[in-house]
This record gives C-alpha cells, structure tokens and sequence, in this order.
C-alpha cells in the first residue's frame, strides 16, 4: 500500500475548466458592455418534475436571472466571482474545506460578505446547476459525519496519504467504515456482497451487525442517519450501478421514513440537479410496512395530525403512485397508527434477523 504524498491523485482540470468557462461568460458580458447575468433553473417546488423515463426528480424549463442590473443582484454576482475564485484555486492547489469555512472565509470580502450560511450554501449550489460540477469536485465538504457501511466489500480509497485498500468487515471495528465525502474517490474491488440493505435508524443498524447479518447474508449494511446525506445516496447508487447489487430500504413505518425512501430512489425536491448521480430509482423498499403492523401486532403510536396530512400528500406525490405505496398508505390511514423498526423486539430480539428480513428478501427475490 503506498503512503507517499506524490501519489495524491492531480487536480481536477475539467472542473476548474467549467468554473472559468462560467468567469469567462461574465467578463465577456462586461467587455461587450453588457449587465452581466447568470441564468440558472428556478429552484422552487413548482419548477421541479417527475421524469418518467428515469424515474427521477429533475428541474423543469422555468429559469431565473441572476443580474447585475440591481444592488442586489450585483452583490449575488460579486459573491459568485469570489466563490469562483475561491473554488479554482482550491481544487488546483488539491485542498478541501467546508461549508461553514466557505461562509466565514467571505467576512474578508468586503461588500461580497454573506449575511448567513443559507446564501453561501445556495450559491455553492448554483454553481452546481449552472457548471453541471458536483461540489464534491469543487472539494467543498458539508460538516457533518458521514453515514457508516459494514459488509463483505473490499474497496480502493484514494487519500492525501496514497492509495489503501479496506475490507469494510475485516478492517473495520463493529462502528463500521465511514463513508467520505467524496465517494468517487472509492474503487470497489472483488467481494462476496450480495445485496445493499439501508437502514435508518442507529439501533436498527447496530443490531444487524451484531445479530452477524451482514455475514449470514452477504449484506452491505448503510446506516442512513435518517434522512441521507449525498455521499450515502451516492455510495448506495454507485453500488447499485456499478457492482449490480439489488437495494433495499429499511425505514420506520411512518410518512416520513418513506420520504426517506423516496430520497433515496428517486431523489429530492432540494437536489433535483443531482438525482442523476445520487437517485437509484431500482431500489426497493423492504419495510416496516403498515401491512407488518396488522400481521405481527407490533407496538405502535398513533398517526398525529402533521402525519396524516404527510400520508394524504404522498397519496398525490408521483413517486408513490404504485399499487404497492397506494394500498399501504391508505391502509395506515385505516389503522392510523405508525409502528418503528425496533418495534420488531416485541417479537424477541432475533425476530428481525431470523424471520422478517429473511421472509421479507425471499418475498422480493433478493435472496
């Protein structure tokens, strides 16, 4: 394995070749004398659609403009020309920083200073759609922890440090291999995994792994911490693409954890822009299920008035529209009661490793 510096991978030409194509465009206004300006899809609800061929969220056709011909808008546009400048140098010199630097970098700046973290986050994410570049390839990292995969994989990760190879079941304490940031930076390597099985919950996950699920199965167990972070929707669809391996979500039977669901197959509204990297709409979703609540008579709370409007909304949202989602969804307003994954300890322990996922994936044709 090698540990020398000079085998830190060379920077990224193509991404520092969008972001001055992006400067040229505006120097270019200025030098015709024209009010620079940026278009950019209007990043709203009503702007984003269910694409049907690829089963995924994307941006539709309405656009705004970002235009000097206003304070503001000359202000938005000399933060974008910071950023820009910011951005090159750091993907050209191979350093990395974070949101929250970014936002607190810009108090030197003069008039170009951001008031909040919301700006600078959104103007990070304009260069994203305006460029068609990942932030992930501007080396701009988000603050919190990466999601957690334990399983049979063997990868290839490019660090500062050089190229190391990890079995993420061999090499790994029982927390598990961190996902990075920047997932593209993995190479998978030959393994015995059979199947991706993405969990919500922290518990639900730990008692999996400790259950010997991943070896009993050959199961690639992500700890989603909710509601995913992108680089745990873009390990799960690289996997996916790449490797082959069949998805499965496992969530709380609740409106919410199914949106979890739905971020993970077909992406969401916010990054819509990305769902083509980060979506794996062959994912399926294996449970809790409002189904299991009547059939196994699990411990359950009742809907409250915020999750019966979610389940109504879902009933209208075109990622649910299947027979499966319809009959479930209506089924939980039926019953109106919502059940967590650890509910399936009622039932003892092992319950939910030795009897419901297996039924569950034989149900599904995974195993």
């Amino acid at each position: 394995m090698s540990t020398d510096a000079d085998d830190a991978p060379e920077f990224d030409q193509d991404a520092v070749d969008e972001l001055v194509a992006l400067a040229d465009e505006l120097y270019g206004q200025f030098d015709r004398g024209e009010t620079p300006r940026v278009r950019i899809p209007t990043r709203s609800k009503s702007n984003v659609e269910y694409d049907e061929e690829s089963g995924v969220w994307v941006y539709g056709d309405s656009e705004s403009t970002r235009s000097a011909a206003s304070v503001s808008g000359a202000r938005k546009l000399l933060r974008l020309s910071y950023v820009l400048d910011f951005i090159t140098n750091q993907i050209e010199e191979n350093r990395s920083s974070t949101l929250r630097e970014l936002y607190y970098l810009s108090e030197s700046w003069g008039d170009a200073q951001f008031t909040s973290q919301d700006e600078s986050d959104r103007l990070v994410e304009d260069l994203e759609i305006v460029s068609d570049v990942r932030r992930e390839r501007f080396r701009m990292r988000p603050e919190e922890d990466g999601a957690t995969v334990i399983g049979p994989a063997r990868i290839r990760e490019q660090t500062r440090r050089g190229e190391r190879e990890i079995h993420c079941q061999e090499d790994v304490g029982e927390g598990g291999y961190q996902i990075p940031s920047d997932v593209d930076k993995i190479e998978f390597l030959e393994d015995d995994a059979e199947f991706v099985l993405a969990v919500e919950t922290g518990g639900m996950r730990d008692r999996l792994v400790e259950n010997g699920f991943d070896e009993d199965y050959g199961a690639l167990v992500v700890h989603l911490k909710g509601q995913p972070a992108r680089s745990t929707r873009r390990i799960i669809k690289r996997l996916h693409d790449e490797r082959d391996l069949p998805v499965v979500v496992f969530t709380d039977a609740d409106p919410w954890s199914y949106r979890i669901f739905g971020s993970v197959a077909y992406g969401s509204i916010k990054s819509a822009h990305l769902s083509k990297h980060l979506a794996t709409p062959e994912a399926e979703y294996i449970g809790i299920q409002p189904q299991d609540i009547v059939d196994y008579d699990l411990p359950t709370d009742p809907l409250s008035d915020s999750d019966t409007n979610a389940l109504e909304n879902e009933l209208e949202d075109p990622r649910f529209d299947t027979p499966y989602w319809r009959e479930q969804i209506e089924l939980q307003l039926d019953i109106d009661k919502k059940a967590e994954q650890q509910s399936l300890a009622s039932r003892g322990l092992d319950f939910v490793t030795d009897t419901y996922l297996p039924e569950r994936l034989e149900e599904m044709g995974v195993v």
